[in-house]
């Protein structure tokens, strides 16, 4: 009996500590204390960004280059709230930050993408508007600098939704898109991290030009215009030493993008294929939907119940401003912008 009333006891003097009780496992508690966002910001969040959910390594997590991810991203997001001011669309406002991000050699999209298995970086992006969900994605590219701009060409300029390879990047081409060489895309944290997955593996390294510790630092955005109109966003360069031509969920319309005017808009980042068998942020968007439920059950529901054990995280954003950043890995770069706060940047739990 003592036993239990010196439980009891610890317990109550832990519930009137100012930090909530850290949890095992994956409940709604700890995602609600992983929200990080504050009571005055929720309702007027109209842009929300991730830079990838990963497990922290010295390389990736330290205090120097922790800092340089805060800047970037808090770049992006004032780029994206003040073209959102100037009377930009929501689409307009992903493409902008999301092109920050893909510039930064910090994030495993654009300049900073992985390498593939045999030492090639191939990128994929996409995008979606919610009015009329008309969508865009690129996938398997090689040359173009910003893959986010190609999608959007796809989405705006031609009947298709997804283009891949050498053809979207002719179409990209065609259409005003910046092309690089493969070379542009190399940098020497993504080299040694396929070095790393090949001595692993007992594979042959590629001529120079996975475990707990692989990056995930796929990048994504999801923003809200002055109009209530939604737009979503993601780019990637996929998983380090990846086997050729292999497609994740980034630019795959309902998997890691989609976006609707009715519901909410979302972005996510994880394992591609679990990503794509799920349908992740499509779900996102059908639960606000046939539950009549509010954003943070319905994006919590999916990543902590339909995903349960599978590894990543959501960025969500509704058509009253409201966000949900729900993720189950130790770091995942995240933030948010109000039309008149300062950025708001989170790295770990």
């Amino acid at each position: 009996m003592k036993r239990i009333i010196t439980l009891l006891f610890i317990i109550m003097l832990s519930c009137h500590d100012n930090k909530a009780p850290v949890l095992e496992d994956q409940t709604q508690g700890i995602a609600l204390q992983n929200e990080a966002i504050a009571t005055s910001d929720q309702g007027n969040i109209v842009l929300v960004l991730h830079g990838g959910a990963s497990y922290p390594t010295p390389t990736r997590n330290n205090p120097t280059r922790d800092s340089i991810i805060k800047e970037v991203m808090g770049r992006a997001l004032i780029a994206g709230r003040d073209t959102l001011l100037k009377g930009g669309s929501s689409t307009d406002a992903v493409e902008v930050s999301i092109q920050i991000l893909e510039d930064s050699p910090f994030f495993n999209a654009g300049k900073g993408a992985v390498f593939n298995g045999e030492g090639v970086n191939e990128l994929d992006a996409s995008i979606m508007e919610g009015k009329e969900r008309k969508a865009g994605a690129v996938a398997g590219v090689k040359q173009i600098k910003n893959p986010i701009n190609a999608a959007r060409m796809v989405m705006d300029s031609s009947d298709n939704v997804l283009l891949v390879g050498e053809g979207a990047e002719r179409f990209s081409k065609l259409k005003g898109a910046t092309l690089v060489s493969n070379d542009y895309f190399f940098t020497q944290d993504s080299w040694d991290e396929l070095v790393k997955a090949k001595k692993e593996n007992n594979e042959k390294l590629p001529k120079s030009p996975i475990e707990k510790n692989e990056k995930f630092g796929t990048v994504g955005a999801v923003a809200l215009d002055l109009g209530k109109n939604i737009a979503a966003g993601t780019s990637t360069g996929g998983r380090s030493n990846k086997r050729f031509g292999r497609v994740g969920d980034s630019p795959i319309i309902g998997a890691s993008t989609y976006a609707d005017n009715r519901y909410c808009g979302v972005s996510s980042t994880g394992w591609g294929e679990l990503f794509i068998r799920n349908a992740v942020a499509h779900s996102v968007v059908s639960y606000v939907e046939f539950k009549n439920s509010g954003i943070q059950e319905a994006a919590q529901w999916v990543m902590y119940d339909k995903m349960k054990g599978i590894e990543g995280g959501i960025i969500a954003l509704d058509k009253e401003g409201n966000a949900s950043f729900p993720f189950n890995t130790p770091v995942m770069n995240r933030g948010y912008i109000t039309l008149t706060g300062e950025p708001k940047v989170f790295i770990y739990k």
